[in-house]
């Protein structure tokens, strides 16, 4: 080596950076535990908008009625008996009451009227049907009530 000539090192060199030489570097690739947790995760918050939905729904009812009895009337009508429970006695509602005919088949229901009151009320009524009915119960209880049923 003479005194003139200069040695080049691999740190002296201007190499190409090494982004063009190999390529970037990738993102790593979600792993398959990666993605069991993320759909586990969705499978949970999708279990409990269902179970939400489902209680705000099936919930207990804040006005209820149970059929206490109900007696056959001449002209193919049947008079039924309710003990109507309510959480707001100052708020007035209405129950639907059905008969069914042998088959189990509605055949008549009635809308009625529970004006507000005691917690507890004792409701009866007469309701027509298209042939012979063999039993009455409740349908449901709302306090919701049509303006054709309101008091004026």
């Amino acid at each position: 080596m003479q005194s003139g000539d200069a040695v080049t090192t691999a740190s002296d060199a201007d190499p190409a950076p090494l982004a063009d030489r190999y390529g970037t570097a990738r993102r790593p690739r979600p792993t398959r535990r990666r993605w069991a947790w993320l759909f586990g995760a969705i499978a949970v918050l999708t279990g409990f908008g269902i179970a939400w939905i489902a209680y705000v729904n099936l919930g207990q009812t804040p006005i209820e009625a149970e059929r206490v009895a109900f007696e056959e009337r001449p002209g193919d009508a049947m008079q039924i008996t309710i003990n109507v429970t309510r959480d707001d006695p100052d708020k007035p509602g209405v129950c639907v009451v059905r008969v069914r005919d042998r088959s189990g088949a509605e055949s008549g229901r009635k809308e009625v009227l529970v004006p507000a009151g005691a917690g507890h009320s004792s409701l009866s009524t007469v309701v027509k049907s298209i042939g012979r009915p063999v039993t009455a119960d409740v349908y449901g209880c709302s306090y919701s009530i049509p303006r054709y049923l309101s008091t004026p």
